[in-house]
């Protein structure tokens, strides 16, 4: 371990101070970001609000009232109701479980798919690297919307098939990622060092390669929930996301289309919750990008 050596006057002894680990440097420069702190706080926010959202929503999301049709925000709904007089609010609270879960579990399927095949073909190169990334050229030359709409229509209308298609649909975005950053680490010398001494390949990927892609990776998750949760919603819209009567954001802005004279805020809650989160993971995702790349 590094150590920084304390000045000290004539005569006396120079104590050795521990240098600061990396992680502390990390988080000093993290917090030092007032938007990525924002951020943070942003989507600790709405987290908090999908967890605790059966604690915190006033009323059942499902349950309609006739006789509160399209009301405007008032005490008794803070967000007035809908076309069948369910409360925005407590929509919005459980609508907030299906974008967070459909980010974090979409994002989680490319990760886990993208990551591996970007390794394995940066790492071993030759016809492998040439037949995988061909392959992800090749969904990459696809819209991800369209392919994301495209799967989750082959699959079926739900939100578990629109988290796989979104998912699959991302994958190749972290497939390439993957691939450049390990090319570029497989050449350091603790790399021959670990070949040298006999490690397998799969010691050297799984210990050393990937170890030390995972800041890039962690930076391009983040970013990448904020798209995932768009196009959630995105499905969601289209009718191919969560499926009523389970509140989404995208289903509830598919619902406010007929009323946007009549009940503009049915529309306006969820667009302004989409905008918010997406903001915070993107402010994050930045802030972690500042925080993790030493030459900025």
């Amino acid at each position: 371990m590094s150590v920084s050596v304390s000045s000290a006057g004539p005569g006396k002894t120079r104590i050795p101070r521990p240098a600061q680990s990396q992680f502390a440097l990390t988080f000093r420069r993290f917090v030092r970001n007032r938007a990525a702190l924002a951020g943070l706080i942003i989507v600790g926010l709405f987290a908090i609000l999908a967890i605790f959202a059966p604690l915190i929503a006033p009323q059942d999301p499902t349950a309609t009232d006739w006789g509160a049709i399209r009301q405007s925000p008032s005490l008794a709904h803070l967000f007035g109701t809908d076309e069948l007089g369910r409360d925005v609010f407590s929509r919005i609270l459980y609508g907030a479980r299906a974008s967070l879960l459909a980010g974090f579990v979409s994002v989680l399927i490319s990760f886990g798919v993208g990551v591996p095949l970007g390794m394995v073909a940066g790492y071993f190169g030759g016809f492998l690297d040439t037949v995988i990334m061909r392959i992800v050229d090749a969904f990459l030359a696809i819209p991800f919307l369209i392919l994301a709409i495209a799967l989750a229509a082959f699959l079926g209308p739900s939100l578990s098939n629109a988290m796989i298609a979104i998912g699959i649909s991302f994958a190749p975005v972290f497939a390439r990622l993957a691939r450049a950053q390990t090319m570029v680490v497989k050449v350091e010398e603790y790399i021959e060092a670990a070949r040298s001494i006999g490690a397998p390949h799969s010691v050297i990927l799984s210990r050393h390669v990937f170890v030390n892609i995972l800041p890039p990776l962690l930076v391009q998750t983040t970013l990448a929930i904020a798209t995932a949760i768009i196009a959630e919603a995105a499905l969601g819209f289209l009718g191919l996301g969560q499926q009523p009567p389970a509140p989404s954001w995208g289903s509830m802005l598919d619902n406010a289309r007929a009323s946007l004279l009549i009940a503009p805020t049915m529309a306006i809650y969820p667009g302004v919750a989409i905008f918010l989160t997406v903001l915070g993971f993107n402010l994050l995702g930045d802030g972690l990008h500042d925080a993790l790349d030493p030459k900025d």
